[in-house]
């Protein structure tokens, strides 16, 4: 006797085979995107970090002041962020996902390091500056600013990252 075709058993057992592989690479595309974010937000961070690094040497352009970070005032919006902040692509202070292009991640502490932690708390799509006077507490409005905390957190934990400035 002569088969032709499949049999149902078969056909079930082959389907399943590539459900379970479907299944698998969907879900590996899914960690390989949340990877590939959580690397542009380590990226945005380092990038943030040496624009402020750079501010602390040379200033702005039109600045007689240096050995200082910014204010929170001086880095409230796109314009202040390029201003203050020369030769800074604007994108690494948007976290990925966000799609307008005059937003900006970057949200301002509004608690002193002494608690601990930094109010806001960053979430996948903020990241907090918090910069410090050289007794420890937020500097708003001085000129001050002797030091930065910088907080982010990665969409693969819960876990708060912070860096801090060099000239702690």
């Amino acid at each position: 006797m002569t088969r032709r075709g499949f049999t149902i058993v078969e056909l079930v057992i082959t389907i399943t085979v590539m459900g379970i592989l479907l299944l698998l690479a969907v879900v590996n595309v899914g960690s390989t995107q949340a990877n590939a974010r959580d690397d542009e937000r380590v990226a945005d961070i380092e990038a943030i970090g040496n624009a402020l690094e750079r501010y602390y040497k040379t200033g702005t352009d039109t600045s007689t002041t240096f050995n200082r970070y910014p204010t929170t005032d001086a880095l409230s919006s796109v314009e202040l962020i390029k201003s203050n902040l020369l030769d800074i692509d604007i994108k690494s202070f948007q976290a990925p996902g966000l799609t307008d292009t005059n937003a900006v991640s970057l949200v301002m502490a509004t608690t002193n390091i002494q608690t601990g932690s930094s109010s806001p708390q960053p979430s996948i799509t903020e990241y907090v500056y918090q910069p410090l006077r050289g007794d420890g507490l937020l500097c708003t409005q001085t000129t001050e600013c002797r030091k930065f905390n910088l907080y982010y957190r990665l969409e693969s934990g819960a876990t708060i990252y912070k860096v801090m400035s060099k000239n702690q």
